[in-house]
């Protein structure tokens, strides 16, 4: 299989996926559990990427002030701070550990 072919495949599997979208009847969408689940799903690939790009570094773990970052936005999440204040806080712990170590 040529790169080619990989992504041929890989346009009809998108397409495919969307117009199975097109087929789902509307009272499922509908439905108050299927809200949730979507919701969920939502929550869920956000804290997996966020969890990748904070641990990733190519193969293998890593725990850096990438995770420190994390690590004080969740606490200024958490006490309620604005959004803006969250990168920066963020930002800035990050900084500093990349300083002091």
């Amino acid at each position: 299989m040529t790169l080619w072919h990989a992504i041929a495949l890989a346009g009809l599997i998108a397409f495919a996926t969307k117009l199975a979208g097109y087929a789902v009847p509307a009272r499922w969408l509908q439905n108050p559990r299927m809200h949730r689940v979507a919701g969920a799903l939502t929550v869920a690939l956000l804290a997996s990427l966020t969890v990748m790009n904070t641990l990733a570094a190519g193969a293998a773990l890593s725990f850096d002030a990438r995770l420190v970052a994390l690590g004080v936005a969740a606490l200024a999440l958490w006490a309620r701070a604005p959004f803006l204040l969250v990168v920066v806080l963020g930002a800035l712990a990050s900084a500093l550990v990349r300083w002091w170590a």
